[in-house]
């Protein structure tokens, strides 16, 4: 131990109770820091992870991102023209051609692809009637490109092919139908037509408004069910790096010329939030470490007032200021040092606690428990942030002592 670390731990040593309280400061700090970071960036990760697997990474839809031109807009572009009596053009709602427009998507490497007809029907069983979304699918197709095959709690998807006139429900329309396998559901469409189907598959994601609400069948049967033969309203595609959502997505509109939207453009206010929050989030617990760092402030400057004489005797034998400097600088890194490591034990044991607290979420059908990050680059960012305030809370002081003058308090003190 060289002689400036000695006389730091000293001078420590000699303000035991000022010591113990800016430690615990500092260890209160980084704990809140990680406690409340672990909590704020798992949900975050909980959050995306079942948004990605719940959604699509990319949906072609039926419609255009802008209005279509008109014939004399695309011959004079630069002209300034007036037009009169024009008839708003009456289109068939559907992709066109998607089965040529699937296979050309399906030839990239970097995706799966499947077709879906979706649209809003009436499901009625026992004199109870619900509202819900039906999804026309291809079975060998939507497996490649949904989460929804590691869902299933009876069935698969594989049991629509087996039976055609089968449909696929959310575990939560069949607790609230009161519905078993093999029973038949009568589902009728906004147009009129009525189909008995049976259940061949329940399923169950967690997400209450995904359970309450979705259904499946074949794709022809709903083409059948909606009267749209051969339609299909969107076309759903899974990546292998769902990252690359937006200039995949981005790629497909350019050649297809139908609207195009990634996940993460889909979610794009509730990312907002989540950033939001991120921000609130880090101001709040960065100012808890910023006021505990002002205890390690109040100990050094009292330290430099009281060890003036001593300070002054160290100038005189040699010290420089840089190595007074040095001395306050060390006792607020040991400081530091300390708080932070009691707070990151402190931290992870108020992690493991948060991670084991359980709760019923109106959002989830499932008990869930609080989701909560784990990964070291928080750890070494609340040590990092703790030391720095430490170093900074010393520097203020530290530079004082350094500018004693040892001549004017020799002299003071005779």
């Amino acid at each position: 131990m060289n002689l400036a670390t000695s006389i730091a731990l000293s001078h420590l040593m000699s303000r035991r109770r000022q010591t113990i309280v800016s430690v615990l400061g500092i260890s209160l700090g980084v704990a809140f820091f990680l406690a409340i970071s672990g909590l704020m960036r798992g949900s975050e990760q909980d959050f995306i992870q079942r948004l990605v697997d719940n959604s699509p990474h990319i949906t072609v839809y039926d419609e255009y991102r802008h209005p279509r031109l008109q014939p004399v807009e695309i011959v004079y572009p630069d002209s300034v023209y007036e037009l009169h009596g024009i008839q708003p053009r009456t289109e068939i709602k559907g992709i066109r051609q998607y089965k040529e427009k699937l296979a050309r998507i399906a030839l990239r490497t970097d995706l799966q692809i499947a077709p879906v007809l979706q649209g809003q029907v009436i499901l009625s069983y026992a004199g109870m009637t619900r509202g819900a979304t039906i999804s026309g699918v291809e079975p060998e197709l939507m497996k490649n490109v949904s989460s929804l095959t590691k869902y299933f709690i009876n069935g698969s998807l594989e049991s629509l092919s087996a039976n055609p006139n089968g449909v696929i429900i959310g575990a939560g329309l069949a607790e609230k139908f009161q519905l078993q396998m093999g029973d038949k559901l009568t589902i009728t469409s906004s147009s009129g037509s009525v189909r008995l189907m049976k259940i061949v598959a329940v399923f169950r994601t967690g997400t209450s408004n995904y359970d309450d609400r979705q259904i499946y069948a074949l794709l022809n049967r709903v083409q059948n069910l909606l009267e749209q033969p051969n339609i299909a309203n969107m076309l759903i595609i899974r990546l292998n790096d769902p990252a690359l959502a937006p200039t995949v997505a981005h790629q497909i509109e350019q050649d297809l010329g139908y609207k195009t939207q990634s996940w993460q453009e889909a979610s794009e206010d509730l990312m907002s939030m989540v950033l939001i929050r991120n921000l609130i989030m880090y101001s709040v617990v960065s100012a808890i470490l910023l006021v505990a760092s002002f205890g390690i402030y109040n100990v050094i400057s009292t330290v430099v007032l009281e060890k003036t004489k001593d300070i002054a005797i160290l100038k005189s034998i040699g010290f420089d200021a840089g190595d007074i400097e040095r001395i306050f600088l060390i006792e607020g890194t040991l400081l530091g040092l300390f708080g932070s490591l009691l707070g990151t034990s402190l931290g992870l044991s108020l992690m493991y606690g948060l991670s084991r607290i359980s709760f019923k979420s109106p959002f989830y059908t499932a008990e869930a428990y609080m989701p909560v990050y784990w990964g070291a680059d928080q750890l070494l960012l609340a040590i990092a942030f703790a030391m720095l305030s430490a170093l900074f809370a010393a520097w203020l002081p530290a530079r004082k002592g350094g500018r004693v003058r040892p001549v004017d308090i020799l002299r003071g003190a005779e």
